[in-house]
C-alpha cells in the first residue's frame, strides 16, 4: 500500500486519517468555521486553539500580552503532534503578516519553535499586504516587525499577497468578486504542488531540504516568489489542454506571479519547478532550453544553470466543486529573484512615512513593546534591501 499520504496525516486506531496540523487564531470566528465546516470530522478538536478577543491588528498584543498566554499551549499541540511522527523533517507555517495575530503570534511561534526544535526546518508561506488592498492602517508596521522575526527564523518563505491572487482569479478564472475561499483555493494548489514530493512517488522527487539547498545561496536571501499554471477554469478547459511548454511559459508571464512584483525588474538566482501529470523529462528539458534563450528571463552570473525540475506522475486534483478545472498538467514555480525586494522596499516606503510621525506607535509600546524594535526591525529590512541589490 501507499503510505507516503501519512507524512501529512496520521491514522488513528479506528482506522481515520487526522492531519497533522494544529489551527491557532487569537479569537474564535474563523476557527469556530473549521469546528462547524465541511470537514469538521477531519480534525482533532484540540487541534484546533482559538482565543476570546483578537490582536486587534496590532503586533505587539499577538506577540506579547495576547499571544503570550496562548503559545505555551500551542507548543504543547505542536509536541504531541511531533512526537507521533517517526521522522521529524520540519514545519509549514502559515500566517499573513498583515494583521496583529498572523503576524505577532506568527513570529513568536516561529521563535519558539527555532528554541524547542533547533534546526529542523522551518517553510513559512506567508501572505504580505497588497499594494492597493488594505485591511488595517498599520498593515506596514506589522509586516516590518514579523519579517525581521521571518528572516532569523524560516529557511524558506514563500511570499504571496492577495492582490496577485485576485487579479489571476478576476483575469483568468472569471470571478467577478473573488473571495477569500477563491484565493485560498489558488494558494493550496501551489502548496500541494510543492509537497507532491512528500506525498507520492515520482521519477524525480525532490524533497523539502532538496529545496532549501537548492534555492537559498545566502541565509537572509530566502524570500520566494511563486507562480503557478495552467490557472484555468473548468468551461475553458474542456476546449483546450495545455503542452508542457506552453504553461512552462505561462509559469514565467509577470501576470502569474502570486506576488506582486515584476521578476523582469531583477535576476533570477534559482528556480524550481515542479511538474504534476502527464509530463516527461524531454518536454521539461526542451521548454526550460527556450525559457532560457528569453532576453526577459536573465539568470545572474554567478549561477548560470539556475533550473532544478521535479516530475510527479500523480495529475493535480482539484477541490470539488471549487473553479479550478481538472487538467492534465500543471507546473507550479517557486523562484529565488532579485526582484521580490520590491515587496520589501514598498511595504519599508510606508512604514518610513508613519514612522517619521511615529504614528500609532503608542499602540505597541501600551502592549510592553520598546520603540526600540521598530528602528531595529526597519534597519534589519534596510540591510535585506541591500543584500538583494547586491547580489
Amino acid at each position: 500500500g501507499d503510505d507516503s499520504f501519512s507524512t501529512f496525516f496520521s491514522e488513528t486506531g479506528a482506522g481515520k486519517h487526522v492531519p497533522r496540523a494544529v489551527f491557532v487564531d487569537l479569537e474564535p470566528t474563523v476557527c469556530d468555521e473549521v469546528r462547524t465546516g465541511t470537514y469538521r470530522q477531519l480534525y482533532h478538536p484540540e487541534q484546533i486553539i482559538s482565543g476570546k478577543e483578537d490582536a486587534a491588528n496590532n503586533y505587539a498584543r499577538g506577540h506579547y500580552t495576547i499571544g503570550k498566554e496562548v503559545v505555551d499551549l500551542v507548543l504543547d499541540r505542536v509536541r504531541k503532534l511531533a512526537d507521533a511522527c517517526t521522522g521529524l523533517q520540519g514545519f509549514m507555517v502559515f500566517n499573513a503578516v498583515g494583521g496583529g495575530t498572523g503576524s505577532g503570534l506568527g513570529s513568536l511561534l516561529l521563535e519558539r519553535l527555532s528554541v524547542d526544535y533547533g534546526r529542523k526546518s522551518k517553510l513559512g508561506f506567508t501572505i504580505y499586504p497588497s499594494p492597493l488592498v488594505s485591511s488595517a492602517v498599520v498593515e506596514p508596521y506589522n509586516s516590518v516587525l514579523s519579517t525581521h522575526s521571518l528572516l532569523e527564523h524560516t529557511d524558506v518563505a514563500v511570499m504571496l499577497d492577495n492582490e496577485a491572487i485576485y487579479d489571476i482569479c478576476r483575469r483568468l478564472l472569471d470571478i467577478e468578486r473573488p473571495s477569500y475561499t477563491n484565493l485560498n483555493r489558488l494558494i493550496a494548489q501551489v502548496i500541494s504542488s510543492l509537497t507532491t514530493s512528500l506525498r507520492f512517488d515520482g521519477s524525480l522527487n525532490v524533497d523539502i531540504t532538496e529545496f532549501q539547498t537548492n534555492l537559498v545561496p545566502y541565509p537572509r536571501i530566502h524570500f520566494m516568489l511563486s507562480s503557478y499554471a495552467p490557472v484555468i477554469s473548468a468551461e475553458k478547459a474542456y476546449h483546450e489542454q495545455l503542452s508542457v511548454a506552453e504553461i512552462t511559459n505561462s509559469a514565467f508571464e509577470p501576470t502569474s506571479m502570486m506576488a506582486k512584483c515584476d521578476p523582469r525588474h531583477g535576476k533570477y538566482m534559482a528556480t524550481c519547478l515542479m511538474y504534476r501529470g502527464d509530463v516527461v523529462p524531454k518536454d521539461v528539458n526542451a521548454a526550460v532550453a527556450t525559457i532560457k534563450t528569453k532576453r526577459t528571463i536573465q539568470f545572474v552570473d554567478w549561477c548560470p544553470t539556475g533550473f532544478k525540475c521535479g516530475i510527479n506522475y500523480q495529475p493535480p486534483s482539484v477541490v470539488p466543486g471549487g473553479d479550478l478545472a481538472r487538467v492534465q498538467r500543471a507546473v507550479c514555480m517557486i523562484s529565488n529573484t532579485s526582484a521580490i525586494a520590491e515587496v520589501f522596499s514598498r511595504i519599508d516606503h510606508k512604514f518610513d512615512l508613519m514612522y517619521a510621525k511615529r504614528a500609532f506607535v503608542h499602540w505597541y509600546v501600551g502592549e510592553g513593546m520598546e520603540e526600540g524594535e521598530f528602528s531595529e526591525a526597519r534597519e534589519d529590512l534596510a540591510a535585506l534591501e541591500k543584500d538583494y541589490e547586491e547580489v
